[in-house]
């Protein structure tokens, strides 16, 4: 596939908080941004340039309209390099990384000298979203950890969004007997999560595809939801609904002021409030934990 670069000149002091508004609220850059000096970068398909830019640049307005010393005339694009050179280069930063006391993440070009009751995930995101460096993910593993050394033991779990699979690997290697039910709106994602499935060895305990949420019939014990705040608050009746009575809401992507009023408007649909919880390593995000 042919790759376009959008990038947004910044001023060198707000690139966090810039590169964590991108990734948060221009869809087009979901799937991650890279903070290059005084530059975000996100890519996209060379047949979504358009499209992309002018959820940039209507993103760029609405924070400067909010005092973001920004100019949306200054974003541009430029010809990313091929793909098999760019996943090259991006596994030169993509180590093995021990996310909880158990979970591990090993990219798998990496190898891994394994602790007693480590829970290894293997895994080559490709071009979809998760691989467990990010502060929103680790934050949903860290839940998981935290429901797993409480004796929680979910026998269904749904991720929705799941990207890489990550998070689907993660609960099902946690919990041996548990399966689990793996939906996202990009085809990538879902041959992402299929793939490392397989490569992990649960491929027959993880069912992913991209049916939507809100079709769903089933209730679970367990539902995961790593999205942008926007999206998760479109799927809120989705997302209350697929939860079991007694069962527990994981959601994250979320940027630290977001939260609380995203928590707030979930336990108004009739959800319990476990926890709001920022990330220790990057506390411009933060997490919700609700129960039914």
């Amino acid at each position: 596939m042919e790759w376009v670069e959008v990038i947004i000149p910044v001023g060198a002091a707000d690139v966090d908080d810039i590169a964590a508004l991108v990734a948060a609220e221009v869809p087009s850059a979901s799937a991650g941004t890279e903070q290059r000096g005084d530059e975000v970068v996100f890519w996209v398909q060379a047949d979504q340039v358009a499209s992309a830019l002018v959820e940039t640049r209507d993103a760029v307005e609405r924070w400067c309209a909010g005092g973001a010393d920004l100019d949306p005339a200054k974003v541009r694009t430029a010809a990313a390099m091929p793909e098999a050179e760019w996943r090259d280069a991006w596994k030169r930063y993509f180590k093995v990384a021990r996310i909880t006391r158990q979970f591990v993440v090993v990219p798998s070009w990496e190898l891994h000298s394994h602790r007693p009751h480590d829970v290894v995930i293997d895994l080559d995101p490709g071009m979809a979203f998760g691989t467990g460096t990010h502060a929103s993910t680790r934050l949903v593993l860290e839940e998981i950890q935290d429901l797993a050394d409480r004796d929680v033991a979910p026998a269904r779990v749904l991720d929705v969004g799941c990207g890489s699979g990550i998070l689907s690997i993660a609960a099902v290697k946690r919990w041996p007997n548990a399966t689990c039910v793996a939906v996202d709106n990009d085809p990538i994602a879902v041959d992402a999560t299929a793939d490392n499935a397989a490569t992990n060895r649960v491929a027959d305990r993880i069912a992913a595809s991209v049916t939507p949420a809100g079709l769903l019939g089933e209730e679970f014990p367990l539902v995961l939801a790593n999205i942008q705040a926007h999206v998760l608050r479109e799927l809120k009746t989705a997302l209350v609904a697929r939860l079991a009575p007694g069962g527990t809401l994981i959601l994250s992507g979320l940027l630290t002021p977001q939260a609380q009023p995203l928590a707030d408007e979930f336990a108004g649909a009739g959800l319990r409030i476990v926890r709001v919880r920022a990330s220790t390593d990057d506390p411009a995000w933060s997490s919700v934990t609700l129960v039914r």
